[in-house]
């Protein structure tokens, strides 16, 4: 998947096909290198930034920061099915503490 990322960004480099492209390099390679590239990106009020880094976040055993991620996703989110998930998150993520 992440050559296939890598191959369709030299046909269309944009903030959505990186944020793509992180989150498989997250599941081939670690969360921290996901993470590092979702950094780099201009996609501030964009949902699925924000739940992505919440994703990794979690998964980094950093479950303050998820938690920040997973709210402001859900601030963003544009329709219910999104924000009853990215709600459903946080209440699993404060049931861990």
């Amino acid at each position: 998947m992440v050559s296939l990322y890598t191959d369709l960004q030299q046909v269309l480099d944009s903030d959505i096909v990186t944020l793509n492209k992180a989150i498989a390099v997250a599941e081939a390679e670690s969360a921290d290198a996901g993470l590092s590239m979702l950094d780099t990106l201009d996609l501030d009020g964009y949902h699925h930034l924000h739940a992505a880094r919440g994703e990794l976040l979690h998964r980094l055993g950093r479950n303050a920061d998820a938690r920040a991620e997973f709210a402001r996703a859900w601030e963003f989110a544009d329709n219910e099915l999104d924000r009853g998930f990215l709600a459903r998150r946080l209440q699993e993520l404060t049931e861990q503490v």
